[in-house]
């Protein structure tokens, strides 16, 4: 049987489910292909979205016409914004989720999206053909000229014989490619703890050229909440304000609304506790028998969420580690133990946790497993997140070397973005790293690659203060929209609410304050009161007055603030952090501004680079592999130096 579409995604993990959704609401006949309907965007580990730099592509997506906030939004058990103690570039949402009706609104989304087809089935073969140069007059084995891709996609071929044509192929296969679980000494093939590895396709795709290895992952413990002392645990609420991740969903969009009702499902607590000694030394009994250490996974696993055996040998003199209890479903008992994964023998893992008071009696539904996949060279790929090597093939999520759902979706989105726009022949889709995190994201990839699993952190992006959680939609909504991905009630939502913004800070900047009108109540809020008069955005930049508390003094400005129908929180907030850091926020556009001038300077093609010997020999070698498109994407290549940068700059100059 032949399927033809213009688009084929394979893999219906979070990166899959973005990059078909981008791919057919861009008008392109787009076929996801998954191995079970029924997991659709499953949550393998943690069933929460979000955290530090994570939240921030979460709003990143939404900004652009993504789909992972409102799917967050209609699954949310709790939110919370973290790091609210620091300024606003640090603060993450997070929202912990019901996993299974995670599954079923993502479902929901891709059945009602127009262009999109679901096939489950399992690629096994990427089909290629030479490529055919853009002169429509060349033979078809006449290598294009702007490419050094010798192969372009045809489609992919599936295990039950099914044989899918498309210009376009978006890999997003997640840990499936060669996966192989570790409980202790016992390994299975599998791509998740009871599904089946997928074999042969890697083979298919290094077998042009494309580089691949391997890393691991792993998961924590699952709990019966029914067998947990849940009252000897420290609880751990959720945000009380009305945070939500989607700038807009219509469906929630609501005046007035309280915390519960702008969530369709309860809202649960998480609880906390401490590992202690007699649990280390449980774990450290176990330790010949662990899969980390016993020489059982050669492959390396994420820096910044290790096991609890990689915390023991890591930190020897830490007596104790702290737990998560998180709950998986509005009405589910099974709980995640965050903080606790392993892949130690699960006698030892349930032997372990039985030493802490609160899980004495402890039931678990499924012990934590490790997972070994095969990922592919991230810097064999463009900013597009296309092959170099075949013309195309697109790849986003794990198998670019990546860990996280968030990080996964947003190139999955910038994948399917790209392959559609190829499919159109119009221009490529890339965000500069002072634009998004998901720019930030493919930059650090394409050009510095991985030799662990990457996580995004703030402290990635150097333009952080930019890149806000509360600014996505201003950086983001307008060009996503005249690329034609958000749609028109999206951009007009965001153009109501930049008016609004607007017009707070007007009033601010107009408003004169005189000192004996608010200076009873300004040594009330705890600050010095005022010796000449001001106008209030001066009083709104002292870090002890908000929007909210000065609207209690001046009855004009609480009328201003309370005047949008829907997300006027949102709204005055994102017009406080404007006023409250204009200063930085200016100095580091200027920043920006500068390094735009080396991003405007294109070398891809201008040079061999083995024959500059006016450049450094780890220079050279690092320009040839990753051949960059611009010198600021040079600049960025470790083992490319300032001076090799101003060598590049001279004989551009030439």
């Amino acid at each position: 049987m032949i399927l033809k579409y213009d688009v084929v995604v394979i893999g219906g993990g979070h990166a899959g489910c973005e990059a078909a959704c981008a791919s057919a609401n861009m008008g392109a006949r787009t076929l996801l292909v998954t191995m079970d309907m029924n997991k659709i965007a499953q949550m393998s580990c943690n069933p929460a979205v979000g955290g530090i730099a994570k939240g921030q592509i979460v709003r990143e997506i939404d900004a652009l016409g993504g789909q992972m906030g409102i799917v967050t939004d209609r699954s949310c058990l709790q939110f919370r914004m973290l790091n609210i103690g620091k300024g606003p570039a640090m603060w993450s949402p997070r929202a912990q989720c019901d996993r299974g009706k995670f599954i079923w609104n993502w479902r929901e989304v891709l059945d009602n999206t127009p262009n999109l087809d679901i096939w489950q089935d399992q690629a096994c073969e990427l089909l290629t053909a030479p490529t055919v140069c853009c002169d429509s007059v060349a033979t078809a084995a006449t290598v294009c000229c702007d490419s050094v891709a010798t192969q372009m996609v045809t489609g992919v071929r599936t295990i039950w014989g099914a044989e899918i044509q498309a210009r376009c192929v978006v890999v997003t296969a997640g840990t499936f490619l060669n996966g192989l679980l570790h409980i202790g000494r016992k390994m299975l093939p599998g791509g998740r703890i009871a599904e089946p590895a997928v074999t042969g396709f890697t083979e298919s795709i290094t077998r042009h050229g494309i580089r691949s290895a391997r890393m691991k992952t792993g998961t924590p413990v699952r709990i019966d909440r029914r067998s947990v002392h849940l009252d000897e645990m420290e609880v751990q609420p959720g945000e009380e304000r009305p945070y939500m991740f989607s700038y807009l969903d219509e469906n929630q969009r609501i005046t007035n609304e309280t915390q519960a009702s702008r969530h369709t499902l309860r809202q649960l607590p998480c609880y906390t506790c401490n590992t202690n000694a007699e649990v280390h030394a449980v774990l450290r009994s176990g330790l010949a028998d662990s899969p980390l250490y016993n020489g059982q996974i050669q492959s390396i696993g994420p820096r910044y969420c290790p096991s609890i055996e990689t915390k023991l040998v890591t930190f020897p003199d830490r007596d104790q580690h702290p737990l998560f209890l998180e709950p998986e479903g509005e009405t589910s008992n099974e709980m995640y133990l965050n903080g606790f994964s392993s892949s130690l023998p699960m006698e030892v893992q349930i032997e372990a946790l039985r030493k802490i008071p609160a899980l004495r009696d402890v039931k678990v539904y499924r012990p934590g497993y490790a997972i070994e996949y095969d990922f592919f060279d991230p810097t064999q790929l463009t900013h597009t997140l296309e092959s170099k090597l075949v013309d195309g093939l697109f790849m986003a999520g794990q198998v670019n070397g990546t860990t996280g759902y968030e990080e996964a979706a947003g190139q999955g989105l910038v994948a399917g973005v790209n392959a559609a726009l190829k499919c159109g022949g119009t221009a490529d889709f890339v965000m500069h790293r002072d634009e998004s995190y998901i720019g930030v994201l493919i930059d650090d990839l394409v050009t510095k690659g991985v030799d662990e699993p990457y996580r995004m952190f703030t402290s990635r992006a150097e333009y952080r203060i930019l890149l806000r959680q509360d600014d996505a939609d201003a950086r983001l909504t307008e060009r996503s929209y005249n690329l034609g991905l958000a749609t028109r009630q999206r951009y007009d939502w965001w153009l109501q609410k930049k008016t609004h913004i607007e017009e707070i800070e007007e009033f601010c900047r107009n408003y004169a304050i005189k000192p004996k009108a608010v200076n009873d109540q300004l040594e009330h809020l705890g600050t010095t009161p005022l010796q000449f008069g001001v106008k209030l955005e001066d009083l709104v930049a002292r870090p002890q007055l908000s929007l909210q508390n000065l609207s209690t003094i001046i009855p004009d400005l609480a009328e201003l603030i309370d005047k949008p129908d829907n997300r006027k929180e949102e709204i005055a907030e994102a017009a406080e952090i404007r006023m409250k850091y204009k200063g930085y926020i200016a100095r580091e556009r200027l920043v920006a501004d500068k390094m735009h001038r080396l991003e405007n300077i294109r070398i891809k093609g201008h040079f061999d680079y083995n024959a500059l010997q006016s450049l450094s020999t780890e220079a050279r070698q690092k320009l040839t592999a990753i051949n960059p498109d611009t010198l600021a994407q040079a600049s960025r290549i470790p083992g490319v130096s300032p001076s090799d940068i101003n060598v590049l700059l001279v004989l551009m100059g030439r």
